[in-house]
Order: structure tokens, then sequence, then C-alpha cells
């Protein structure tokens, strides 16, 4: 097997706060757990008007991208958006000048 190096890029990044419409939409908690596809553990749950409990997420190529708690929305140079947690984000990228 060969092995590989991930490129060096300049992305731009925001830590998720809820407010600052950052998200591309809400499911419904009920949903995300009854459809079971994913791992609940640490998604952000807020309250919406109605006093339900929704999850922000976000929309890239791979599909819907539930937040959660702690993590970056990285925006790369391409317009595609990814979640990074952020346990690993100081990891994998060092601000910059540019």
């Amino acid at each position: 097997m060969k092995r590989y190096k991930r490129t060096s890029f300049t992305v731009e990044a925001v830590r998720y706060e809820p407010d600052k419409g950052l998200e591309d939409g809400f499911s419904l908690w009920s949903d995300v757990i009854t459809d079971g596809w994913i791992v609940t553990d640490g998604l952000v749950k807020l309250t919406d008007k109605e006093g339900r409990i929704i999850c922000p997420f976000i929309k890239n190529r791979r599909g819907v991208i539930f937040i959660r708690e702690g993590d970056y929305i990285v925006y790369e140079e391409s317009g595609e958006r990814h979640c990074c947690g952020g346990d690993k984000f100081a990891d994998r990228y060092h601000e910059t000048d540019e």
C-alpha cells in the first residue's frame, strides 16, 4: 500500500455558534435518533420556537453533516465546506496572515 501526505492549502474557518447562520438547515432530534444512521454523541441540540429539539447541519458533496459541539466549519477555496472537530482542528490547521 502506498503512503500519502495531505496537501497544504489555505482555508477559512469559524467555530460553530448558533444564530450565526452557519448551518444549511436543521433536523428534528427525534428524526435523527429514529433514522439511526449516525452516532449522536456530542451533536449540537437547540430548541426551536415550538419547543422542539433540533440539530443543525451543513450540506456538501458527501451529503448532510450534522454539527457536533466544538466543531469548526471549514470553508475551502473551492467553495466546499465541512466540519472539523475542535479536538483535531489545532493539529490540522494553523493560523496564517494570508
